[in-house]
């Protein structure tokens, strides 16, 4: 499936060509732009409990200041280096709000403040090593490069369009104001999700129609069944099935020792325009090395939170361990659930699957300050990490036509790593500056309130887990049909958990559109739904952050 026709890659020849993260005027914008991306970020998930994707602005903003007439400012005209800078202000806005002060709140709400810096801490391991582990996997067998990560197409595409202009410009643009004043309409008090749109014109058809049904279940479930999903648990027992068998693939995909060539037969390829690019960096035996030492790492964490969160008070040696091991596991697993889902669907269920985790935690009869740091824990893993797949997806299209193929595209990733890397640092910094102003004054993410009530209220109803248990069949079954390329169940659990009203009407229209414009148009259908789609995205996240203003 063709993105771009153009090779912006084609400038790099070897890994020394490739614009480094800590070049002068390259590291001063970037600082900044965390800076911003992590207020966004903050003022977002505590006012509206939402994030957005900042990495359209980190893109505009560079594009701008190459504008300014001066020598040294001319360097950011670079695609690569605007790269860079979109990476790290999306990665400080995720960080900040998602892996850092959602999970501090949680023991803040229960009325335990003294463990809120150990608990940011751990939160931090848990950002650090999330996005360590997806550095290492991407681009193999389980997270493709070629995969469909639709808001890092719509990144690449927006750089693209900005250093080249011409027709593509004009149809990018011409997506993006409709997804930014579209997004502005609203029905019955909620607005319009055009990126939910734009995601059905770049992503898997098979994948997308699950999450569009799923999507319009959960919104009008009440109304045609009388039965409230949500209270039954039934969307949670779908995640459950398929996350297993999701695992249960992934596992099979580790152990499974074929050419890189035939596992690349048959997939959607979203924006490879060399054949080296199907082909992957990442082998069979660096993906399970990655997995396993991201596993100790994360168990790692755990025990550090666990002595300095001092829950020994309340655990023996031997149930520390085993907390310690469930943690980990919890964190891993929750990781690698969310990146599938946002590989495919550009939304990823972090809040539900944590709260899966929860539910299990309640069952085994974990204490109430153990499982909140347990549940904190797990939250700050998985959007990082789902975010970064995004940000190294569009330097993987704008690193298309390097030479040597492999060797310059590992060498751009590692850059975009290492911007990442500054902009998870200075979130942090500003995290620990401001978390006790934004929590006295009241400003607690919304989410973060729902997982310290739970956990303090413990599991009132014994049919909980039965119900998860029932549902996680379909759940299963519609994973293993279809299969690890299509994360068919995965998606549709991930639809039923997301209640965002009027998308599943989006995502199923345009992907009505799309077959219908793919026989208009034949072979150009592919590339123009792309350009679109990249641009609703765009126009919507450039929506999200403007709430910030209005807010």
């Amino acid at each position: 499936m063709s993105i771009t026709p153009s090779l912006k890659g084609a400038g790099l020849h070897g890994a020394e060509s490739h614009p480094r993260a800590f070049e002068p005027v390259t590291l001063v914008l970037t600082v900044v732009l965390s800076v911003l991306g992590a207020f966004i970020g903050l003022h977002l998930v505590t006012t509206l409990g939402i994030s957005a994707n900042t990495s359209v602005i980190g893109a505009l903003i560079a594009m701008l200041v190459a504008r300014v007439p001066a020598r040294k400012l001319r360097e950011m005209r670079s695609v690569h280096r605007q790269n860079l800078v979109q990476s790290a202000i999306s990665g400080a806005t995720f960080a900040a709000a998602n892996s850092l002060l959602v999970p501090i709140a949680v023991p803040f709400v229960l009325g335990r403040s003294d463990l809120v810096w150990p608990m940011l801490l751990g939160a931090a391991i848990g950002l650090f090593v999330d996005s360590w582990v997806l550095y290492r996997i991407f681009d193999s067998k389980l997270f493709p490069a070629r995969s469909t990560w639709p808001p890092g197409v719509a990144a690449a595409e927006t750089i693209v369009a900005g250093d080249e202009g011409g027709r593509k410009a004009v149809v990018l643009g011409i997506g993006g104001l409709v997804g930014f004043l579209g997004s502005f309409v609203k029905i019955a008090g909620n607005a319009l999700p055009f990126s939910a749109a734009g995601v059905a014109l770049i992503g898997n058809i098979w994948a997308l129609a699950m999450f569009g049904v799923g999507l319009g279940v959960n919104q009008y479930g009440k109304e045609w069944f009388d039965v409230d999903l949500n209270e039954l648990y039934i969307p949670h027992g779908f995640m459950v099935g398929a996350g297993l068998i999701a695992l249960v693939q992934a596992v099979i995909l580790l152990l499974r020792r074929s050419p890189e060539k035939e596992s690349a037969a048959g997939e959607t390829a979203v924006g490879a325009e060399q054949p080296e690019a199907m082909e992957g960096t990442v082998d069979e035996r660096g993906l399970r090395r990655a997995l396993t030492e991201g596993y100790v790492l994360f168990f790692l964490g755990a025990l550090t939170v666990g002595l300095v969160g001092g829950i020994l008070g309340e655990l023996s040696v031997v149930q520390l361990i085993g907390w310690c091991v469930l943690a980990g596991f919890a964190a891993l697993v929750h990781q690698l659930i969310v990146g599938l889902a946002a590989m495919h669907s550009g939304w990823f269920p972090a809040f539900a699957v944590t709260l899966i985790f929860m539910v299990l935690g309640l069952v085994i009869g974990i204490p109430t300050v153990p499982l909140a740091l347990f549940v904190a824990y797990v939250a700050s893993t998985g959007p990082a990490f789902a975010d970064m797949g995004y940000d190294l997806k569009a330097g993987w299209i704008l690193r298309q036509g390097g030479t040597p193929y492999k060797l310059v595209e590992k060498a751009g990733r590692k850059q975009q790593y290492i911007a990442q890397l500054v902009g998870f640092g200075v979130a942090l910094a500003v995290v620990a500056l401001t978390w006790r102003s934004y929590f006295e004054g009241n400003e607690i993410p919304p989410v973060s309130k729902v997982y310290a009530d739970t956990v303090a209220g413990g599991l009132t109803d014994t049919s909980t887990l039965t119900n998860i248990l029932i549902w996680a069949i379909p759940g299963a079954l519609i994973q293993l049909i279809g299969g690890p390329e299509r994360q068919m169940g995965v998606l549709l659990a991930t639809g039923l958990l997301i209640l965002t009203p009027y998308a599943c009407w989006f995502v199923l229209g345009a992907l009505a559109f799309r077959i219908i414009w793919g026989r208009v148009r034949g072979p150009e259908a592919s590339g123009e739904l792309n350009l679109i789609g990249s641009g609703l995205i765009a126009g919507s996240s450039l929506t999200d952050v403007s709430r910030v203003v209005k807010g």
